[in-house]
């Protein structure tokens, strides 16, 4: 995947803009807004995904973290779409079509953190975050997280800026020998408040060569050292 780095600085203009927006279409799901019976949004799907780029970087086609592919019904584009033959990870709102195409809704990137040596890794900044969930994508490509970070607007209307990195701190052979990859999750709130707490959707991408049978990843929450353990 090109478009995306092994660390993120959470600005406003990326993942405040881009995840925020993701939350706030969730939401809108539940509102009375939705249609039952055949209205326009009686067959909308919400999924993460990876969406394709052609040479004009506009986005032609997706592949569902279930496996399923789907052609545009037209190209889409939007602002995130930086690069030209390229895999973004997305969530999109879209409406199945015949013979396997979709037409989309809304789609928002989705940051993706790829994991780093601990030893590589001069500093190690581990603030608490609370996790909501953590969840393996049924491809085996991606492990999702849903963060709850805290922060605040200072008089000049910005908010404070987050740092994200996983570190893989260690790849330890099991007595059955089988493979286990122990990753953290390193948190820098820097100077952000913590007036109020907002959910934030992120992908971890798995290694796509020497994969481990299992992966575990600890993260420093507020209430003590979270731990998820999955099976790939």
């Amino acid at each position: 995947m090109k478009p995306v780095k092994c660390e993120i600085a959470m600005t406003r203009y990326t993942l405040l803009t881009a995840v925020a927006g993701l939350t706030l279409l969730f939401a809108a799901c539940t509102t009375d807004s939705y249609e039952t019976g055949e209205g326009t949004y009686s067959r909308m799907v919400a999924d993460f995904a990876e969406l394709k780029s052609n040479d004009q970087k506009q986005g032609v086609s997706f592949v569902t973290d279930d496996g399923v592919s789907y052609a545009l019904e037209s190209a889409y584009t939007a602002w995130w779409i930086l690069k030209e033959d390229s895999t973004y990870r997305t969530s999109i709102y879209y409406i199945p079509l015949a013979e396997g195409r979709a037409r989309i809704k809304s789609c928002s990137n989705i940051p993706t953190l790829r994991a780093k040596k601990a030893s590589e890794m001069k500093q190690q900044p581990q603030d608490p975050i609370n996790v909501e969930s953590c969840w393996l994508s049924k491809s085996g490509k991606y492990l999702n997280m849903a963060l709850l970070m805290k922060n605040g607007r200072y008089d000049n209307g910005k908010e404070g800026v987050h740092q994200l990195t996983v570190v893989l701190d260690e790849s330890h052979k099991n007595a059955d020998n089988t493979i286990t990859n122990y990753y953290r999750l390193l948190h820098d709130k820097g100077t952000a408040l913590d007036y109020y707490t907002n959910r934030y959707y992120v992908s971890m991408a798995l290694p796509a060569d020497q994969r481990p049978d299992s992966v575990r990843l600890s993260i420093k929450t507020y209430d003590g050292v979270y731990v998820k353990t999955v099976k790939i």
